[in-house]
C-alpha cells in the first residue's frame, strides 16, 4: 500500500501495529514527511487509532485490537495521507535556546570525545554549541529528544558500557545525533555538557520543554552560571 506516493511504505508488524516507512535516512526531508503524516492522521477520527509513535523515519501506528478491521484501517490510513507528500510540513519552527555547560564534571566525556576525533576540546564545544539542530521526536524516557543536525565530524561511537546512572539534563552525542537527558538514567551516550534547564517536569503545561519540530541551539554557559541556575530553579520549580 503506497497511500501517499513513492515516499510512503507500508507494513503490519503486529496484530495492532502498522508502520509507516517514510524514508530511510535523518534528513529534514525525511521529517517532514513524518512530520505531515504524523498531523494528518493525528487530525483524522480514525476508529481503533488509539497512538502514533514517531521516530526518524518512521510512523509507527496502534490500533485497538479489539475493535481492528486491517482493511478498513489501512483504507482510513490511505485516505487520511492522500496526497501528504506534496503539502510536506514547512512551517516555521519555533527556536529554543538550551544553556550547557561543558566545563568540568559536567562534560565527563568530552575530552575522550576530542581525543577519539582528533579535535582539541575548545573545537568539540564551538562545533557543538555552534550548530542549529531540530528536534525530530521525543522519546526514550519522557521529554527526551532525539537532535538531528550534529556536524559529521562530531560523529562518535556509544559508550563500549553504558552508564547506570546519568545525570539529569546530561547532553550526550551517539553516531550521528545529539541530545538531552531529562531524568537520571542509565545511558551509552557520551556525555560531553550539561545543561540546568528543566527539559521535563509533570507539574508544567505542557510538561515538555521541547516538542517535535523544534529547532535547537545549545548556548555555552560557565560553571558558576550553571550552579547559579540550578539553584535559581530549586527555589522556584522552574524554568
Amino acid at each position: 500500500m503506497t497511500p501517499g506516493g513513492q515516499h510512503l511504505r507500508t507494513a503490519w508488524v503486529s496484530d495492532r501495529h502498522l508502520r509507516l516507512s517514510l524514508g530511510d535516512d535523518m534528513s529534514l526531508v525525511t521529517h517532514r514527511l513524518v512530520r505531515t503524516a504524523f498531523e494528518r492522521l493525528r487530525e483524522a477520527a480514525i476508529p481503533g487509532l488509539r497512538d502514533l509513535t514517531p521516530a526518524y523515519a518512521t510512523l509507527l501506528v496502534t490500533f485497538d485490537p479489539a475493535t481492528l478491521d486491517a482493511r478498513r484501517a489501512e483504507s482510513d490510513v490511505a485516505g487520511a495521507l492522500r496526497g501528504f507528500d506534496e503539502s510536506a510540513d514547512s512551517m516555521p519552527a519555533r527556536l529554543v535556546e538550551i544553556p550547557v555547560c561543558y566545563e568540568g564534571e559536567c562534560g565527563p566525556d568530552l575530552d575522550d570525545v576530542a581525543r577519539l576525533l582528533n579535535l582539541a576540546r575548545g573545537e568539540v564545544v564551538s562545533l557543538h554549541s555552534g550548530t542549529e539542530y531540530f528536534v525530530h521526536f521525543i522519546g526514550f524516557s519522557p521529554g527526551f529528544p532525539y537532535l538531528g543536525g550534529l556536524p559529521s565530524v562530531l560523529t562518535t561511537p556509544r559508550l563500549e558500557r553504558p552508564r547506570v546512572r546519568v545525570p539529569a539534563g546530561s547532553v550526550g552525542i551517539a553516531g550521528g545525533q545529539t541530545g538531552i537527558y531529562p531524568q537520571s538514567t542509565p545511558g551509552g551516550w557520551r556525555l560531553i555538557g550539561r545543561t540546568p534547564a528543566r527539559l521535563f517536569d509533570a507539574n508544567r503545561d505542557p510538561p515538555s520543554l521541547l516538542t517535535m519540530g523544534n529547532r535547537v541551539r545549545f548556548v555555552p554557559i560557565g560553571l558558576d552560571a550553571f550552579d547559579a541556575m540550578n539553584a535559581a530553579n530549586a527555589r522556584t520549580g522552574g524554568p
